[in-house]
């Protein structure tokens, strides 16, 4: 296809950079606000066209030289190539703007995006995908739009120290594995203590004689080393521990004790801890809790908002629809002694339609839903008749959907806040805080 020049404006949401050729819109991967750039047409669509960066005319006064050298090969970060406050400010624009168009949430109830302590080395959970070819074990991240494996140069540039140590051993030690085609993918997580555990997705016939491998090299590994023969439940242990947990130290965030969550292997918990702490902090003053109310959290996990909230209110109840993490919720809950918090194994929509035929009513509800949002769920929560509803996202465009529907409950939006739980990527984590108008 032809090439054209093209000025970027703004970067959008999905990464690209964002600007306009004779009129239609056009992203172009990789480029910065500011950027003049030829590029090659790779997609001519009827309202809009995509683009590949061919050269810089005019590079970007935010463009930054980026740490990692597979950076715009590797599909594991979008904006390395921008300077940080550049990719804050431009994050808060983009959630303002997706609010505005969906929802029509005006912008001054979009706060000043939370920057991340670490812009780099923050990530606690990733997976890396492997492949076998001509005798040589590959790990790494897909290419972009492919499933082409850019291997690891040594380090990661986002995840934190200790999986990285563990990176560095696992191409030689998946290399003279019995099987070594038959490995497709390794998670590692650590908790914020440094303990980290391995799950390695294993699809041979074998799994005792892969077992037997990694046990003779547990000194070298992780704390907790696993084999995924299947689905989740499929779980073979090798060795080591089978939980790993991050903290909140006392007095750390205010009004909330100290308290310790764990999250057993494979289980979901935020990537980037010390955002983390700052997320529950903000739903925690948000809620505004005196001790008398009724919290209901949906999609409430391992109870990452149900316990520190529980410390400063009369009852929590936390919903969740995967087994392992309710498990994970009720051990936090008796860890850390909470005697007014219960957790329930339920989905979401089902469980919220029989508590509204049941009469019950809550105070505060808090949701975390996943990336795909929760419409069925808003549709309801206004017959719990909450006082507050704390919407906490990590996908602005289903946020609006949802905000919209919330409205037409007769909800209105008091206060939006971005936080930057993914640093070099486009991602945007957000707390929405909602009251009847």
């Amino acid at each position: 296809m032809s090439d054209v020049v093209v000025t970027i404006d703004k970067l959008s949401y999905g990464g690209a950079g964002f600007g306009r050729v004779e009129g239609k819109a056009c992203f172009v991967p990789f480029a910065a606000p500011g950027d003049r750039a030829r590029i090659r047409v790779t997609a001519d669509k009827r309202s809009y066209i995509e683009g590949e960066l061919i050269e810089l005319l005019e590079p970007s006064l935010f463009r930054v030289v980026p740490p990692c050298p597979v950076f715009g090969i590797c599909g594991g970060c979008n904006w390395q190539h921008l300077a940080y406050p550049a990719q804050l400010a431009e994050k808060e624009e983009i959630i303002a703007e997706l609010l505005w168009r969906i929802a029509r949430v005006e912008r001054e109830h979009i706060l000043p995006i939370v920057p991340a302590p670490e812009p780099f080395a923050y990530r606690s959970r990733i997976q890396l995908k492997v492949s076998y070819i001509a005798g040589a074990v590959h790990i790494g991240f897909f290419r972009t739009k492919s499933h082409c494996i850019v291997d690891i140069p040594v380090t990661c540039a986002i995840v934190q120290p200790e999986i990285n140590k563990i990176i560095a051993e696992l191409c030689q030690l998946l290399n003279n594995s019995p099987e070594p085609d038959k490995i497709s993918q390794v998670d590692v997580s650590s908790g914020d203590d440094g303990k980290t555990i391995v799950i390695i997705h294993y699809k041979g016939s074998s799994p005792a004689q892969l077992s037997a491998y990694l046990l003779e090299h547990r000194d070298t590994l992780a704390d907790g080393m696993f084999i995924q023969s299947g689905s989740k439940p499929s779980l073979i242990k090798v060795f080591g521990i089978e939980n790993l947990s991050y903290r909140i130290a006392d007095n750390e965030l205010p009004g909330i004790s100290a308290a310790r969550l764990s999250f057993s292997k494979g289980g979901f918990s935020q990537v980037n801890y010390r955002q983390n702490r700052h997320l529950i902090e903000l739903v925690r003053s948000w809620a505004e809790l005196t001790g008398k109310e009724k919290v209901l959290d949906l999609y409430c996990g391992n109870g990452n908002f149900s316990i520190p909230l529980a410390g400063c209110a009369k009852r929590v109840v936390g919903l969740e629809g995967y087994e392992p993490s309710i498990i994970d919720a009720k051990r936090n809950g008796e860890l850390n002694n909470l005697t007014n918090a219960v957790f329930h194994r339920a989905d979401a929509a089902l469980e919220l339609k029989k508590r509204v035929a049941a009469g019950e009513d809550y105070d505060v509800v808090v949701l975390d839903p996943p990336r795909s949002g929760a419409a069925e769920v808003v549709n309801q929560i206004h017959a719990l008749k909450p006082k507050s509803i704390l919407y906490v996202s990590c996908d602005p465009a289903t946020l609006a959907r949802d905000i919209g529907i919330l409205k037409k409950h007769n909800f209105e939006v008091v206060k939006c806040r971005p936080l930057d739980m993914f640093p070099q990527t486009y991602h945007i984590e957000s707390v929405t805080l909602l009251r009847p108008a």
